[in-house]
């Protein structure tokens, strides 16, 4: 794997942990402020999920680096 290649799934990685840690987070303070009467266990539970679930997503990325995200191949006929 090339130095540019892992780089980029390195930054792609490091972008969709803030990204579901955020969302995760969002939801907790939603869920704390509205249903849970302002407890602070909602919003360690939403990062954790987004943690875990960036974490999965760039265990994937870094382990089947030859997959092809959405594309068909065609059998050629002879």
């Amino acid at each position: 794997m090339s130095d540019s290649e892992l780089g980029r799934k390195w930054d792609r990685c490091l972008a969709d942990a803030v990204v579901k840690i955020g969302t995760g987070f969002g939801l907790g303070l939603v869920f704390s402020l509205t249903f849970f009467k302002r407890k602070t266990w909602p919003l360690a539970f939403g990062s954790g999920m987004g943690l875990g679930m960036a974490y999965s997503n760039c265990q994937h990325d870094f382990q089947a680096p030859y997959l092809l995200h959405g594309k068909y191949v065609k059998e050629q006929e002879p």
